[in-house]
């Protein structure tokens, strides 16, 4: 689910409901030992297994690609078990599902041992009891903060409509960054929010997506950019926006359900567990294959809290936006670009148009009509496909069939699967001239252009470049992805139902979606 759809629906005037279900549980067989045999690490810690790269991490970067979903789960569950000093957390989605719980439950066992653990989530995605997240909040080591509050959380239908129409630039602004930093030195940002999907871990449906795992120098500047959403007038705490305490906030069993949720074996599968405890052994494994690379200078931009300030409307770019802009103009051979959702204006067309008449090959793939996850985002963008053909570009459309789907599935869900699960484009990235990667939370499209705060990682090295490169041209081929042309686009792989459904949805303005 994404923000357009939501948006969406309150066109229609219904309710979007309220994110973290940290404390209640999913149908499941408790034991009363629960996870008396799972017992941490004692004998090491995030500081031990970063000892040989320490002096590295003074003065260089640290980088490397997170392309699957598993991987990049256990990466954050492996670094909130051992993290030291504190978690700070920044997410559009943090979801109930099983990935979310489990996440909420390394959270509480960090605090539990003295982690400061500071999350932001924006309002609008917030899906989950009040009183579980009060409960979770009330943990004296955690805190939450909803980012531009008074369209979701603590409101009814009617208040809601009402900030929509009467303050809509701003009811509009999200918080789209995506950054989980551990103990201010290591970072995990990309394209994934907390959801099975985004870590191939459902049963029904699945997002392509990719993360950067950053270390040492640029995380400052990641540092920096969470403080000024953390400080800023328009994230609250959310004690401060609902008018309740939590039921069982004296309670010291409180939690107890959701460990026991955790520990079942039926909900965290003990492969995973020990995929986790052997992470350490893995990162040595690729910091001697030299797979992470080391660079002098990665850039970390974000947008600032708030965007821009609305003097045009609902437009007004901000750094995020310039920064893309400024690699496409100077871009020299070739451009290749990754987008789940693909809405251009007549800037982005004409840009894209000088940079094909200077003899730059640009390809995009983003999602089909089969594949996509956001049927109004792809009802503007098939309205433009033919302009943004004729500029040059070549277009790609996911294959919700791809046959990669076996190659970055989870295998233990495989093994539990009779059947394949569709996969959605989700990755948000771009290589330059075979020498420059991008990789952050920017779709190409208005929204992300104008109205919600984005990052992106700007890595210039051509060792990073040639293995996103790798997955890239993978995807490109005809197994993966359909090439759409002037004359052939793959809209009738899908029923007539959801065909029609996008005309319906093309009544909404482009500069929202």
């Amino acid at each position: 689910m994404n923000q357009i759809k939501i948006i969406f629906k309150y066109y229609y005037i219904v309710a979007l409901l309220v994110l973290m279900s940290c404390s209640k549980t999913k149908n499941t067989t408790i034991e009363t030992d629960f996870c008396t045999t799972i017992h941490r690490n004692q004998t090491t810690s995030l500081s031990k297994e970063l000892e040989d790269v320490a002096e590295l991490m003074t003065t260089k970067t640290g980088v490397y690609v997170l392309e699957d979903g598993s991987g990049s789960m256990v990466a954050r569950a492996w670094l909130s078990e051992y993290a030291e000093q504190t978690i700070d957390i920044q997410y559009f989605i943090f979801s109930t599902d099983n990935v979310g719980l489990i996440a909420c439950d390394y959270l509480i066992r960090a605090a539990d041992r003295g982690v400061k653990i500071r999350i932001i989530v924006d309002d609008i995605m917030v899906d989950s009891d009040i009183q579980d997240i009060l409960t979770f909040d009330s943990h004296e080591n955690i805190n939450v903060k909803i980012y531009n509050p008074g369209v979701n959380l603590g409101k009814n239908i009617i208040s809601k409509i009402t900030k929509f129409a009467t303050d809509f630039r701003s009811a509009n602004q999200r918080m789209h960054n995506k950054t989980f930093i551990v103990d201010g030195k290591v970072v995990i940002t990309g394209g994934r929010n907390i959801a099975d999907e985004y870590f191939d871990y459902d049963h029904e449906y699945n997002f392509r997506d990719r993360d950067i795992l950053l270390l040492g120098k640029v995380s400052e500047k990641v540092n920096n950019s969470f403080n000024d959403f953390w400080n800023s007038d328009l994230s609250k705490n959310v004690t401060s926006i609902i008018n309740e305490k939590p039921e069982n906030i004296n309670s010291d069993q409180r939690f107890d359900n959701l460990h026991e949720y955790a520990c079942n074996p039926n909900n965290f599968w003990p492969q995973i567990r020990e995929r986790i405890a052997r992470l350490p052994s893995t990162f040595n494994t690729i910091k001697k294959s030299g797979e992470l690379v080391w660079l002098d200078d990665v850039d970390f931009i974000s947008d600032a809290p708030g965007k821009n300030d609305g003097k045009n409307g609902l437009g007004g770019s901000g750094i995020s936006t310039t920064a893309l802009i400024d690699l496409v103009k100077n871009a020299k051979s070739s451009i290749d670009i990754q987008t789940p959702y693909l809405i251009t204006t007549e800037l982005s067309q004409n840009l894209f148009k000088d940079a094909v008449d200077r003899g730059v090959n640009i390809r995009i793939l983003t999602n089909s009509l089969a594949s996509t996850d956001n049927i109004e985002a792809f009802s503007s963008y098939q309205s433009d496909r033919k302009k943004l053909l004729n500029t040059g570009v070549r277009i790609f459309e996911f294959r919700p069939d791809a046959a990669e789907r076996t190659q970055i599935m989870t295998g233990e869900l495989q093994e539990q699967l009779d059947h394949k699960p569709i996969f959605g484009l989700h990755a948000k990235s771009m290589v330059i001239d075979k020498q420059t990667t991008v990789i952050g939370t920017f779709n190409l499209d208005p929204r992300s252009a104008n109205l919600n705060t984005e990052c992106i990682v700007i890595v210039h090295s051509d060792k990073i470049s040639k293995g996103v490169l790798k997955g890239m041209e993978q995807e490109f081929k005809p197994e993966n992805s359909w090439e759409t042309t002037l004359e052939f686009n793959p809209d009738s792989k899908v029923n007539n139902y959801k065909r029609l459904k996008t005309w319906t949805r093309k009544i909404l303005p482009k500069d929202i979606l």
